[in-house]
């Protein structure tokens, strides 16, 4: 009978336990690599839908400006019956909105100098809008201090940054974030002055910037001005106020727009992407992006 010796025995042992130790080693270098190569994959699959989200924001920006450019060419007025005003779907959703519907916060400063009519027109909008009336003159206090006033011969320098969204209002004491949702919907800030396009703003910001209309009547108006009844030119919006008190070359509304905020996202699997830009539709050139900003 074969015998083992005790030495022999240990090593075997000892083999044993090696070749253990070592298929515990490479199992656990295995793992480690798997779960790498799965975090490595995640993340070039997350990198692949973040560019095919931002190429279809860029594609949605482009139909877009194509939108805007039509409508244009086949129609001088701005009117919320065109194809750019109506939502976009699909793998991008979002809408297009004139800016220029609603009441510009530029227009409260002209030449360097505040404009009281579009100071009082601001102040009765947010009125209208459930806005306290300390908190409008907080907000027409800071956009008029963004700019250099003019005293006498020389000019003051500016107290505050340059307006460049209503986002920057945040700060200001007593307008919360859902006030200034709702700001967003009847006002913009725009690069210069503008008219409010009678064609496609609220009855809010009609009655806001003409100050003999009331509501009421403003609110009839655009329910007559959205059966079809289209305002053909700047008369025709005065005619149809029946405000025989209220001259033309006095209102500053008009029938065309030039300035459009496209807002929406783009979804890919899990993934979303934002875009938010403006748009600018000269009379005689293709649309142009003014600016444009993207977020996850």
């Amino acid at each position: 009978m074969k015998r083992h010796s005790p030495a022999a025995a240990k090593q075997r042992g000892m083999a044993i336990i090696s070749a253990l130790l070592i298929a515990a080693v490479v199992a656990v270098i295995a793992g480690a690599m798997l779960t790498r190569q799965g975090v490595f994959t995640r993340s070039v699959e997350a990198e692949q839908l973040r560019i095919q989200g931002q190429w279809l924001l860029q594609g949605s920006l482009e139909h877009s400006r194509l939108l805007l450019w039509d409508a244009r060419q086949k129609d001088v007025l701005t009117r919320l019956d065109q194809p750019w005003a109506r939502p976009q779907g699909g793998a991008f959703e979002g809408r297009l909105e004139d800016e220029q519907g609603k009441f510009n916060l530029r227009n409260l400063v002209s030449r360097q100098q505040v404009v009281a009519e579009q100071v009082q027109s601001f102040e009765r909008l947010c009125r209208l809008i459930g806005i306290d009336s300390a908190v409008s003159q907080r907000i027409s206090q800071r956009v008029i201090g963004s700019y250099e006033q003019r005293a006498d011969k020389s000019l003051l320098p500016a107290r505050y940054p340059m307006l460049r969204s209503l986002d920057d209002l945040s700060g200001i004491d007593g307008l919360d974030p859902l006030l200034l949702r709702r700001l967003q919907t009847f006002v913009s800030v725009l690069p210069g002055n503008t008219w409010v396009n009678g064609n496609t703003a609220s009855a809010e910001v009609l009655s806001a910037v003409v100050p003999q209309l009331s509501l009421a009547q403003a609110q009839a108006l655009v329910a007559e001005r959205d059966s079809g009844r289209w305002f053909i030119n700047r008369g025709d919006f005065v005619n149809r106020l029946h405000l025989p008190q209220v001259a033309v070359e006095s209102v500053q509304v008009g029938i065309t727009s030039e300035w459009f905020r496209l807002q929406g996202q783009a979804r890919r699997e899990q993934r979303r992407v934002t875009i938010d830009a403006l748009l600018h539709r000269p009379e005689d050139r293709r649309p142009q992006v003014i600016w444009s900003r993207v977020g996850a």
